[in-house]
């Protein structure tokens, strides 16, 4: 490989590209998705990719498989599979912590094989609460070795995370600018990593098992009162945790109160006000009113909170205090509305706006109760409050106003609550769907993104999964993510930007230096990137590079390619990770903890990852 390659016009464009990618997502002023339609505007404008195959990431197999494991997920947790899950594990730990926990743990890795790590935990989160409900376990215990088991047992499967689901596109693309003689890459089939993943698998299993939950015990017992809390729907819960009483009152307005004429938020703004759920004014009946909706004389105001706070509220504004529920008691039924806890994700379209702006009550029938953020709890003019990811919010709605506006992903509900429309019917239907995929996937060579859309196309025929339940799932900001940015890769091969950093970081290196100590530092820079960027961005920035210095190195450039991608999901510190993201708020997890437990625990990632590619492709060529 010619080390000297001249730094071209095109070159230092690619490269300033990606200098701009990595910009923008450490100081998120512009959302990911739209920088990765900025990219790819670029790259087409500029002739760097063909105007023909710009667009070529929205249909590749990468894209598709993203598409079709989200589908697929939702198809089981329809069927009421992690409900079963739950109680099973209940049954199975018959109360011993670490048998529960091992269990736990074991379980999430292996379902994270098949599905994206962000749904996967989602669907443990209320999994999670209703383990911590039901035993000795907090959630603090419970959640991040989870969270660790699921970006472990990604690595089970080529569609286990989106790194390795981009990772055969890149492989074919780098195909392009191989050097003449060289062996076309072959894709990886859908269980090459398999061995990987176990031994990483095992190696979080073990890590908790001897250090990392001992080191969690310790970390409860040094802020006792915070650890704790659990989410669930219990009045006690939400009045130690928020200070929040659960019990409901009825006020009526009489003629004489001040508050006739007021809007619902002129109201709320009152000194001592109580926190105001419903309001009836004639036949109009609402819980989770607007703020614009007026009071007058005869409305119904329907509030929570303590009684004798809401006794001298009533006394100051002239109103009626009624204990019974003549107007409301359908609606607070708890089988049809209650409180629950949310989490904010990273992807939320909810980040930077208010729950004033996004009209929460009127658009979706949700009142915010209060913000828990960074161990602070915030109750004061919460609606005004710019939301952003890894808040915890406290909600109080009817179930179905709840699910329906958590269909969007704009926030994890974390409480166990009852939920829409469930097909328990159709489960061992969806099993067996499920079942014949993996073993169509494992018998023939068909893609994978075929593969898994024969399963989507399966569970939509047989009725598990409604068309429109299908694109709901579907989480659109990691598809444009992805396509976007797809093309950078592309350009970073056939502009020779990688192969020109490759070459001069080679010729920067000591002769003779082993080829998986250079396996090890792209492994170590890989992660780094991933701190701060997103895992996406990470591995089509890095992939490229890693195949040229494979090839300047003398090393398998599909190893350091698999190298590459495992080591974009090693990230179990920071909120780049959008699965860590989604933990920290509801365990009250602080950055000290999540550097002291998942530091070390990367590290053993890194040092598996390295030594299990090595074995695995020298045994591949014993055989």
């Amino acid at each position: 490989m010619d080390t000297a390659l001249t730094l071209t016009n095109d070159m230092r464009l690619v490269l300033g590209l990606v200098g701009f990618v990595m910009v923008m997502f450490l100081f998120e002023r512009i959302r990911a998705d739209v920088v990765a339609v900025v990219v790819l505007v670029v790259l087409g404008l500029t002739g760097l990719v063909a105007p023909e195959e710009i667009f070529g990431g929205f249909s590749g197999n990468a894209v598709i498989s993203i598409i079709a494991t989200t589908i697929l997920g939702a198809g089981l947790e329809r069927t009421g599979a992690l409900n079963r899950l739950a109680s099973w594990l209940l049954r199975r730990g018959h109360g011993v912590e670490q048998r529960l926990l091992l269990l736990t743990t074991a379980i999430a890795g292996l379902n994270s094989s098949f599905m994206q790590n962000p749904s996967v935990m989602a669907l443990y989160l209320p999994v999670t609460a209703r383990l911590a409900s039901r035993t000795t376990l907090n959630l603090q215990r419970l959640l991040l070795p989870v969270c660790a088991a699921i970006v472990m047992g990604g690595a089970l499967t080529m569609v286990g995370n989106s790194p390795l689901i981009l990772l055969n596109d890149l492989l074919v693309s780098a195909n392009n600018n191989l050097p003449s003689g060289m062996a076309t890459l072959e894709p990886l089939r859908m269980f090459a990593p398999l061995p990987i993943g176990v031994a990483l698998l095992l190696a979080s299993l073990a890590y908790f098992r001897f250090y990392g939950d001992r080191k969690l015990k310790e970390e409860a017992v040094g802020t006792a009162g915070t650890s704790s809390a659990i989410p669930a729907r219990t009045e006690s819960y939400f009045a130690n945790t928020y200070g929040i009483e659960g019990e409901v009152f009825e006020l009526t307005v009489s003629a004489d109160s001040p508050l006739v004429g007021m809007t619902l938020g002129e109201a709320e703004a009152l000194h001592g006000a109580p926190l105001m759920l419903a309001l009836q004014t004639g036949n109009d009946t609402r819980l989770a009113p607007p703020a614009d909706m007026r009071i007058w004389v005869g409305s119904v105001i329907g509030v929570m909170g303590k009684r004798q706070d809401i006794a001298d509220f009533a006394q100051n504004q002239f109103l009626r205090l009624s204990s019974r529920l003549r107007h409301f008691g359908d609606l607070f039924n708890p089988s049809r509305a209650g409180i629950s806890e949310a989490v904010i994700p990273p992807t939320s379209s909810f980040i930077g706006k208010s729950a004033a702006a996004l009209s929460l009550r009127k658009k979706s029938g949700i009142s915010l109760l209060a913000i828990n953020r960074d161990k602070k709890v915030m109750r004061e003019d919460v609606r005004k409050v710019p939301l952003r990811a890894g808040d915890m919010l406290v909600l109080h709605s009817t179930w179905q106003d709840l699910a329906a506006t958590a269909k969007n992903g704009d926030f994890v509900v974390v409480t166990d609550y009852p939920k829409g429309e469930q097909r328990p019917h159709k489960f061992k239907i969806a099993m067996a769907i499920f079942a014949l995929t993996i073993i169509i996937a494992l018998t023939s060579r068909l893609p994978v993104a075929l593969t898994l859309m024969t399963g989507v196309a399966g569970m939509l025929l047989t009725g598990v999964l409604r068309m429109d339940e299908a694109y709901a799932s579907i989480n659109w900001k990691t598809v444009f993510l992805m396509a976007g940015l797809i093309p950078l890769g592309w350009a970073m091969d056939s502009s020779g930007a990688a192969a020109w950093v490759a070459g001069h970081t080679v010729e920067r290196l000591p002769e003779g230096l082993p080829v998986w100590v250079l396996e090890l530092a792209v492994a170590l820079l890989t992660t780094a990137f991933s701190l701060v960027i997103s895992h996406v961005g990470a591995t089509i920035v890095m992939v490229p590079m890693a195949i040229s210095l494979a090839l300047a190195a003398g090393g398998n450039p599909t190893a350091f390619a698999l190298v590459t991608a495992l080591s974009a999901s090693n990230n179990l510190m920071t909120a780049s990770n959008p699965v860590v993201s989604m933990i920290t708020g509801p365990a009250n997890y602080s950055a000290r903890q999540m550097w002291r437990i998942g530091g070390p625990l990367s590290l053993i990632y890194t040092f598996v990852v390295v030594a299990m590619v090595n074995l695995m492709f020298w045994w591949s060529s014993r055989v």
